[in-house]
């Protein structure tokens, strides 16, 4: 009897970590009361997304400026994070359903030069 409680406790302790590393893990954080993707850098959300709920209304140049967070094609969602689709056929990271992007003039980890720019650009606050 003691015999198989301690197959049964070893199985189980094998199965823990297995449970955890199948997870998904987010692709940000919030720092400062503003979200980040996992180096630091500020994100920001696009008006214009809202016109075309699901997908990114930032391509070509303003993509060029306002680097989408980027998902893998087998990306899952966890917790606020989903994913929508790209007109080029890639995935980019949304947080609470809105896709999120970097600032090309933002150089370090805390900068949030792109707070405001042309009226539709704007940090993401938790």
């Amino acid at each position: 009897m003691i015999r198989i409680a301690l197959v049964f406790a070893a199985l189980a302790a094998l199965a823990v970590p297995a449970f955890a590393a199948d997870k998904p893990k987010a692709p940000g954080s919030i720092r400062e009361g503003l979200l980040t993707d996992s180096k630091g850098m500020t994100l920001y959300t696009f008006d214009k997304d809202k016109d075309a709920p699901g997908k990114s209304a930032c391509n070509g140049p303003c993509a060029e400026n306002w680097p989408p967070l980027k998902a893998s094609a087998d990306s899952k969602p966890a917790g606020d994070w989903t994913t929508v689709n790209r007109d080029d056929g890639s995935k980019q990271w949304a947080y609470k359903g809105k896709p999120v992007y970097l600032w090309i003039k933002d150089k370090k980890p805390g900068d949030k030069t792109g707070d405001g720019v042309k009226d539709v650009w704007h940090v993401v606050k938790e």
